[in-house]
C-alpha cells in the first residue's frame, strides 16, 4: 500500500466485469483494454496474461491489460496489448498510472523478459523509451451518411463516387463474409511479404468477440473483391482488418468504396467516431489514409528493455528485413499459409 492508499496486484478472472465497466466509463479507454480481447488473444494464441489492476480504498483505480508473448529467441516479452494498436496502463488519475506503471516494470524486471511494451493511445510522457514508428487515424463521423461523401477530397470522392455508380459495387454485412475476410487478407500479406494469421481466425474472433464484431464485403456482380473486419467500443467503430482482391483498387477503386460505405453504415448505427487503425509513415497504407481525408496522430509506444538491449525493429520499415519479405512472398500461398499459423504466435 503506498502513500496514496494505492494498491498494485494481479487481476483475477473476478475482476472482469468491475474492470470493464471501468474501462467503458474512462474516457480514454480502448477496445483493447476489455477483458473480451484478453480471453480471445489467449484461446487463439495461448498467450497468458499478466493484468494489473490497481485499487484505492476497496475500488478499481486503473487497469493494465499485459500478457507474456514468446519470441523466435526463446524470451519472453510483456506487451499491453498483443496483436492490438493500443494498450498500456487506463487510470483515475497520475499516480495510480505510476504505479501500474511501476508495478509492470518491476514484473520484467523480476521474470527477466526482453522488453515491456506498452502501446499508449495517448502521451504518457518522456518517462520510458518511446518509438514513433505508427501513426493512427481517428475522426468524428458527421451526423448524416451523405455527409460522409461530401467531405472526402476531392479525388477520393469522385473514385468512390465511380465504384458505386459507375461500376456497380455494393456492401453487405454478415458475419458469414469471414471466410472472405480470410482468403483476401492471407493474399494481401503473402503479396507484401508478411506472415498472416493462423487458419479460421477471423471465424474464431467473430465467434469469440460476439456482437463486438462486424464483418462486411465489397462485391461487383456476385464477385467478392473487399472485406473488412471491424470492432464495436462503445459510439466507436474499428476498421481493423481488411483483405482487397489483387487489382480491385485498380480496376474498381474498391477499397475506396469500402470505406466510404462502411463509414456511411457506421452512421447509420449510431456510431460516432471512427478509427482507421495504425500504420508506418512510409506504407502504402499511410498514404491511402491520408487520401480519404484522415489526418493521422503519432502513437505513443514505450519499452522498458530487460535483456534486450535496443528497441524492437523487426518491421517492414526496416529494410533488413528486405531479404526475408522478398522470399516469402516468392514462396506459393499454401506454404505461406501453413507456416503463418505458427509464426503468428511470434509476431503480436
Amino acid at each position: 500500500m503506498s502513500a496514496a492508499g494505492l494498491h498494485v496486484r494481479a487481476a483475477q478472472a473476478v475482476d472482469d466485469a468491475a474492470r470493464d465497466a471501468f474501462v467503458l466509463a474512462h474516457p480514454h479507454g480502448t477496445f483493447f483494454h476489455l477483458a473480451r480481447w484478453r480471453d480471445a488473444i489467449r484461446a487463439i494464441f495461448g498467450h497468458a496474461s499478466a493484468d494489473l489492476i490497481a485499487e484505492r480504498d476497496g475500488r478499481i483505480a486503473g487497469v493494465l491489460p499485459l500478457m507474456r508473448t514468446p519470441t523466435l529467441g526463446g524470451r519472453q516479452n510483456l506487451i499491453s496489448m498483443p496483436y492490438a494498436v493500443y494498450g498500456g496502463p487506463l487510470a483515475a488519475d497520475s499516480l495510480a498510472d505510476q504505479a501500474l506503471v511501476e508495478a509492470a516494470v518491476a514484473l520484467a524486471d523480476r521474470e527477466r523478459v526482453g522488453h515491456l511494451e506498452l502501446r499508449y493511445l495517448n502521451d504518457p510522457g518522456p518517462d520510458l523509451a518511446g518509438s514513433s514508428l505508427y501513426w493512427t487515424f481517428r475522426r468524428e463521423l458527421p451526423a448524416r451518411p451523405e455527409e460522409v461523401l461530401a467531405r472526402m477530397p476531392k479525388k477520393a470522392r469522385a473514385e468512390a463516387r465511380k465504384a458505386r455508380e459507375k461500376h456497380g459495387l455494393e456492401l453487405s454485412e454478415g458475419r458469414w463474409y469471414v471466410d472472405d475476410l480470410q482468403r483476401l487478407f492471407m493474399a494481401n500479406k503473402h503479396k507484401l511479404g508478411s506472415p498472416g494469421m493462423p487458419p479460421h481466425y477471423f471465424a474464431r474472433l467473430s465467434e469469440l468477440l460476439g456482437d463486438a464484431v462486424s464483418v462486411h464485403l465489397v462485391r461487383r456482380a456476385n464477385v467478392p473483391l473487399s472485406a473488412v473486419m471491424s470492432f464495436r467500443f462503445r459510439d466507436e467503430l474499428y476498421a481493423y482488418y481488411s483483405g482487397t482482391r489483387d487489382g480491385a483498387d485498380r480496376d474498381f477503386s474498391a477499397s475506396n468504396y469500402m470505406y466510404l460505405a462502411l463509414q456511411e453504415w457506421a452512421v447509420r448505427h449510431g456510431f460516432k467516431l471512427f478509427d482507421f487503425g495504425r500504420s508506418r509513415r512510409d506504407s502504402g497504407a499511410f498514404a491511402f489514409k491520408e487520401h480519404q481525408g484522415f489526418t493521422p496522430a503519432p502513437l505513443h509506444y514505450r519499452y522498458h528493455l530487460v535483456r534486450d538491449r535496443r528497441l524492437p525493429s523487426f518491421n517492414p520499415s526496416n529494410p533488413k528485413t528486405q531479404v526475408l519479405r522478398d522470399a516469402w512472398s516468392k514462396m506459393p500461398e499454401s506454404l505461406a499459409a501453413v507456416l503463418s499459423a505458427p509464426l503468428s504466435r511470434y509476431l503480436p
